[in-house]
């Protein structure tokens, strides 16, 4: 998996994936592994009450979050793949079975309903919706392919890392700071 030591060089990195796949904790852990800033595009996205901003302000939005020189950026929104993966040098795709993204999907309702979690903005509690979970049981069909026609796209230059587990998960970790403390115990 040298797309691990690959990333680790990079300074601009998304990472998209179906809801449940890990994308917020992945990002976290890579944002600390190379001292980047994380963006979780869902807390920028989102207005109190769940409510959608217009198109525009949140492209503008975007395009502000992107010109940044370095990130980690989690989240999907393929109507800004436009904007973001020209900007990128790197893309981690978390690319778990539906069931596994589903399961996780309930656990994290349940254990925090009502409540918001750190990478939404105030006034957005778990719920339970339906049209929610219809989106990650349709993730598979409905967007996977926008994901590759948006690398096809905008993203050429992109160093794409496809990850389908946990173990796969673990491994890509495992591989980037290895290099790291490898080099540094040489010093």
């Amino acid at each position: 998996m040298e797309e691990a030591v690959a990333i680790a060089s990079m300074q601009r990195v998304m990472v998209v994936g179906c809801p449940g796949s890990g994308k917020t904790t992945f990002a976290r852990r890579l944002g600390a592994a190379l001292a980047l800033p994380v963006i979780h595009l869902d807390f920028h996205f989102w207005r109190p009450g769940w409510e959608i901003p217009d198109l525009a302000t949140w492209r503008q939005q975007v395009a502000g979050l992107a010109a940044a020189p370095q990130w980690v950026m989690d989240g999907n929104y393929s109507n800004t793949y436009d904007i973001r993966m020209p900007r990128a040098d790197g893309l981690v795709w978390l690319d778990h079975p539906r069931a596994v993204c589903l399961r996780r999907v309930l656990l994290r309702t349940v254990k925090g309903y009502g409540t918001t979690r750190p990478d939404l903005p105030a006034g957005c509690p778990e719920r339970v919706d339906v049209a929610f979970l219809r989106y990650v049981w349709d993730f598979p069909r409905m967007h996977r392919p926008r994901i590759e026609a948006g690398i096809a796209r905008f993203g050429s230059q992109l160093r794409v890392t496809r990850l389908g587990s946990d173990g796969d998960v673990r491994d890509f970790f495992a591989r980037l700071v290895a290099p790291t403390q490898g080099a540094s115990s040489a010093a």
